[in-house]
């Protein structure tokens, strides 16, 4: 099998669903018998420091030709487009979401990653993206061709169980880094409008933006809801495992999703949804697993949730349905056979 470089920006281990989908793959690739070389490239991508992109230049172009690189999108969508052409060896980009199109760039910022990603993407052997949404983006917006890209949609791990009893009041669990594009504000807003019923809520989500977490921290103290939302921070797996197993809904009032693991892992639990109608989010909640709001829309939410938290039997027969739709998810096998396809066959 043809052996390989993944090279990532920064701490793997990081918490977020683009890091845990790279790492997951990494494993599930090397699971497979590949021999495939774990590259830790500099943590500041896609705002490098000149210095660091010197050093990213450094460690790639000494990859030879006869290894193919499958190169972070946080990296393949900034970095110098002339870091590419130097390289000897193919490049197969891992796009998540097109970095041009991040909630809350300034114009001219976003305007520059669009152009690089453009001019990069015509440098790449291939490209990877989780979802056929990612790819309609490409092909239509930048031009690539539909028999460049693969979509491997992301696996999951299955949970022990689904059987537990839950706690009183209903928890409300969001997961999602405090990033603007996650939309935590709108589900704060969205609390506040149902603060006549009984429930509590948490927010879990290391800190992406520290604007944006202290913003939400003081909409939660301005809203009176400090005693019942909960900013719980960065969780381990077990901790969050615990906070999946424990929720009667989960809710991401998200402004724009390449994927969204977080949906995949809600449904593998059973439970009931309430999110947006946004991006590639329409493609992997399914209709009767929730409600999908418009983005930006708190009053829609609250009354999803508003709906969910007064009528068990629909909570319920929504939480059945997720979890039906939870059994047909890919395992990282299958992700990882998508990607050893497209390495064997750029060297072959």
């Amino acid at each position: 099998m043809t052996p390989a470089v993944f090279a990532i920006p920064g701490d793997i281990a990081q918490l977020s669903g683009g890091f845990i989908y790279e790492r997951k793959l990494l494993e599930a690739l090397r699971a497979e018998g590949r021999n495939v070389e774990h590259l830790e490239l500099p943590p500041g991508f896609p705002d490098p420091t000149p210095e660091e992109t010197k050093a990213a230049r450094a460690q790639l172009t000494a990859i030879p030709g006869s290894v193919p690189v499958i190169l972070d999108g946080l990296v393949f969508g900034s970095i110098d487009t002339q870091v590419l052409d130097d390289m000897a060896a193919p490049v197969v980009a891992m796009l998540h979401h097109p970095l041009g199109l991040e909630t809350g760039l300034a114009e001219d910022r976003a305007r520059h990653l669009l152009r690089r990603e453009r001019e990069n993407l015509r440098r790449a052997a291939h490209v990877v993206v989780p979802s056929p949404h990612t790819s309609t983006i490409l092909q239509k917006e930048f031009g690539v061709a539909p028999e460049k890209i693969s979509i491997a949609l992301p696996g999951f791990d299955r949970p022990p169980s689904l059987e537990s009893a839950k706690p009183t009041p209903p928890l409300i669990l969001s997961v999602g880094l405090l990033a603007a594009r996650k939309g935590h504000d709108v589900l704060i807003d969205a609390l506040a409008e149902i603060g006549d019923l009984d429930w509590r809520a948490q927010i879990v989500g290391g800190v992406h933006d520290p604007d944006v977490a202290d913003a939400l921290a003081q909409q939660i103290d301005r809203l009176g809801l400090a005693a019942r939302v909960q900013l719980a921070g960065r969780m381990e797996r077990d901790a969050l495992e615990a906070a999946y197993r424990d929720a009667a809904i989960f809710a991401l009032a998200t402004r724009y999703e390449g994927y969204g693991m977080v949906f995949g892992e809600a449904m593998l639990h059973g439970l009931p949804i309430v999110t947006c109608r946004t991006g590639a989010v329409p493609d992997t909640v399914p209709p009767d697993a929730g409600f999908l709001v418009p983005v930006d829309a708190h009053l829609d939410v609250a009354e999803a949730l508003r709906q969910l938290l007064g009528d068990a039997e629909l909570r319920a027969r929504m939480g059945a349905a997720s979890a039906t739709a939870g059994t047909a998810l890919p395992d990282w096998r299958d992700t990882s056979a998508i990607m050893g396809a497209v390495l064997d066959s750029l060297m072959a």
